[in-house]
């Protein structure tokens, strides 16, 4: 039309009904993310809930933030309608009605009540506390989608929070409730045995998580990094997931002491045939090293040590324990017993290996004379009078009581030195080794 006023110059009616089709169709959508947000779950909780912490102080503002929104839609509504009533008085619209509908349409032609603003707590809005406020339509929808995305975040986040962990919460303390029930049944409780102590931390948690998620959602909410989305983050389950796993170690222990229960028995016998074969090992020990210390001479014999008497006396404990169904207290006492009766056994063994080794090298000796005896014998020397003697020496010492081994050892070693030197062999040194002195 090419006339301007202060807004600019005067729509015509098509720019007139196209604004109007276009801020009508906002004005739908509007209402209904409004209505939505009135409806929410986490909202209606929210209304209803003994708030504490961040929460309590950001649902304060986002109250005052919603009823701002309602506010902001009325006046948006009341400013339509009348932009609506203008353009209806006549079909084709004069030029005073399109300059007014143009200042309704883009000019500061809504007004807001200082005291809605005010009540809201919105500071950035209210400015310095006039009694009303001047917006353009498209100012005020800019303002409202604010105002709604950060009431909806905080809604959301609530809800998040409400929807994920005390459900599973509730489920970790019933688990927590049967696993004490199972604990108590094998004697775990508190104060006696540590997974007993573990089970009432983990309740002591749990209860006050619980209590804190239903007052302070947003004390458990991680927004997400970067994202302006309402709502964009997740649960912080960190206290939760800790408290699982530590019922999970829990649970395990139990099963353990449950597997005692079961087990106590054939243990409790494996521990006895152990313990019983390393007394009579080491018995044996102790009449062999009086054997050694009647046949053989200059030879130094280890001392065998007693029966592992503790080992009786904390196997006899654990059969107490499993007698009066002491589980807990069988569990770690029988780990121990096992170990240090396998290594009771191996020191068994080790010592009358030790205790018989010069026995053991008397043998060998025997054996060795004896087999360049039967060589020489192979070879038709049986007759010769330096070997009847070495080999007569060396036996009389083999076979006296007792035996000095370092002596039979060098007459066993003059014998062979003599079959060497007849047969017209490499001879044998004193300490070589028995694969290089050409035994037969």
């Amino acid at each position: 039309m090419g006339v301007t006023g202060p807004t600019g110059p005067v729509m015509d009616r098509d720019e007139v009904d196209r604004a109007l089709a276009r801020l009508g169709a906002e004005h739908e959508a509007i209402e209904t993310s409004l209505l939505a947000l009135q409806d929410h779950a986490g909202r209606r909780l929210l209304e209803g809930a003994e708030l504490t912490g961040v929460t309590k102080e950001r649902w304060t503002s986002t109250e005052a933030s919603i009823t701002l929104l309602w506010a902001y839609f009325d006046a948006y509504t009341d400013t339509l309608r009348t932009a609506r009533d203008v353009r209806a008085r006549r079909r084709w619209s004069s030029r005073e009605d399109l300059a007014e509908l143009t200042e309704l349409l883009r000019g500061a032609s809504v007004t807001v009540a200082g005291g809605a603003t005010a009540t809201a707590h919105v500071p950035a809005i209210t400015g310095t506390g006039r009694l009303s406020e001047q917006f353009t339509l498209a100012e005020l929808v800019e303002r409202m989608n604010e105002l709604y995305a950060s009431s909806l975040d905080m809604v959301v986040a609530a809800d998040a929070v409400w929807s994920a962990l005390p459900a599973r919460i509730d489920l970790l303390a019933a688990e927590l409730q049967r696993t004490r029930r199972l604990a108590h049944s094998v004697g775990v409780r508190p104060g006696e045995h540590p997974a007993g102590d573990d089970l009432e931390r983990i309740t002591r948690t749990l209860t006050k998580l619980r209590e804190q998620v239903i007052s302070d959602p947003l004390a458990y909410w991680l927004p997400a990094q970067g994202s302006s989305a309402p709502g964009g983050g997740r649960p912080d389950t960190a206290t939760y997931d800790r408290e699982a796993r530590a019922l999970e170690d829990v649970r395990r222990e139990i099963d353990a002491v449950l597997t005692v229960r079961q087990d106590a028995e054939t243990r409790l016998v494996k521990l006895r045939d152990l313990l019983s074969r390393a007394d009579r090992t080491l018995a044996e020990a102790r009449s062999a090293r009086g054997e050694v210390l009647a046949k053989i001479a200059a030879s130094e014999v280890p001392a065998v040590s007693g029966p592992p008497t503790a080992l009786q006396e904390q196997l006899a404990t654990a059969a107490e324990y499993r007698r009066h169904a002491q589980w807990h207290r069988l569990s770690p006492l029988l780990e121990s017993l096992e170990q240090r009766a396998e290594d009771e056994l191996l020191r068994a063994r080790e010592s009358l290996t030790a205790v018989t080794a010069p026995l053991a090298v008397r043998a060998e000796l025997r054996g060795r004379l004896d087999a360049y005896k039967a060589k020489v014998a192979r070879h038709g020397l049986a007759e010769d009078p330096l070997l009847i003697e070495r080999y007569d020496a060396a036996r009389r010492m083999l076979w006296s009581a007792p035996c000095d081994l370092r002596v039979a050892e060098q007459a066993v070693l003059r014998y062979q030195q003599a079959v060497a030197e007849l047969l017209g062999q490499r001879v044998p040194r004193q300490g070589e080794p028995a694969d290089r002195r050409g035994e037969a």
